[in-house]
């Protein structure tokens, strides 16, 4: 009789462990999805703000002769030529990429986070915030499944902001060309120079996943040191968004160009490696080559992820309160 109790006492302990972990597990989950979603829109909504500096930025970085050019100088020959529709060359396609590359890098971002956080906790540590190699940890994770996700996107995004102008250039009078669709985009690029071209700069790609990994560490070091003082808000997240990406664009800019170039490399072009490209960029135009359009590069760098963090914090507190409210229903 002593040895049923003790076994009913024993299933019903299990069964309370079971149902108390799988909702922490499930919430957790949920958690991570919010996280996901509020970071696909705040991009989303940061890339329609500032796409034009990301059209001036790609073609100064593509074009040599182009990266001569002043931003200001670089902006009207767009809209003489082609109008204001030129500055949105291939937006819709940045749009589906940056909500994607978003979604999946804040998924595997917040899922490391967790894992590092719980960690901490069983091995029964102070704090548990990350420290600065567990936030590049989840940073490299999050950034190379990112990049092996989504590049195809971003290769069909480039090929299409960055039409060469002489191609497109049209007599007086008569009319100019249709810009190419996405989809027409993707399907071209594989039928003439097949898929594998869909992941070129894939290897530069990687390398810039140091992009991410600095924005972020020093976006989690200064928020855990401002959240020592205070609660976050969207106003906080904005700036230290932007000094982060700040930092981060500034230090791999020549990978940024590197990247680009190979994006737009046609199928009979020289196939170099990353560093025979950055050696024959800086025999070819000096070491000015690897910053070609870095000013509205690092403008609209800054302010998207700026905008990002404001964003992305604005949404993932009105998804909770969201998911609060139809809970309490």
């Amino acid at each position: 009789m002593a040895q049923a109790t003790k076994a009913a006492v024993q299933q019903k302990l299990a069964e309370s462990t079971t149902q108390t972990v799988t909702p922490s597990a499930a919430a957790q989950q949920s958690d991570n999805v919010a996280h996901a979603l509020a970071g696909a829109g705040g991009g989303l909504l940061s890339m329609a703000l500032t796409y034009p500096l990301i059209t001036l930025s790609t073609r100064a970085q593509v074009e040599s002769k182009r990266a001569q050019m002043s931003t200001l100088a670089a902006a009207r020959r767009i809209l003489q030529r082609e109008g204001i529709p030129g500055l949105y060359a291939g937006l819709e396609s940045a749009l589906f990429g940056i909500s994607v590359t978003n979604f999946v890098y804040y998924y595997w971002y917040e899922w490391t986070r967790s894992f590092f956080e719980n960690a901490a906790l069983k091995a029964g540590r102070a704090s548990k915030k990350l420290t600065t190699v567990e936030s590049m940890i989840a940073g490299a994770i999050a950034g190379s499944a990112t990049v092996l996700i989504t590049n195809p996107i971003w290769v069909v995004n480039t090929r299409m902001t960055a039409r060469k102008s002489d191609s497109e250039e049209t007599l007086p009078g008569s009319k100019p060309a249709k810009a190419p669709t996405t989809l027409g985009t993707l399907l071209s690029i594989i039928r003439e120079e097949g898929p594998a071209r869909l992941f070129a700069g894939v290897m530069p790609a990687l390398v810039l996943v140091i992009n991410p990994i600095l924005q972020y560490t020093v976006f989690e070091q200064l928020k855990n040191m401002l959240e020592k003082k205070r609660r976050i808000t969207p106003t906080d997240a904005f700036y230290l968004g932007a000094l982060g990406k700040l930092l981060a664009t500034t230090i791999t800019y020549p990978y940024i160009t590197v990247k680009s170039r190979m994006h737009v490399a046609g199928k009979d072009g020289p196939k170099e490696t990353i560093f025979g490209s950055l050696s024959r960029i800086i025999r070819e135009e000096g070491y000015a080559g690897l910053y070609g359009g870095i000013g509205p590069k690092v403008t609209q760098s800054v302010i998207t992820a700026a905008f990002l963090f404001a964003f992305k914090d604005a949404l993932y507190s009105a998804t909770i309160r969201a998911r609060k409210s139809i809970a309490r229903k």
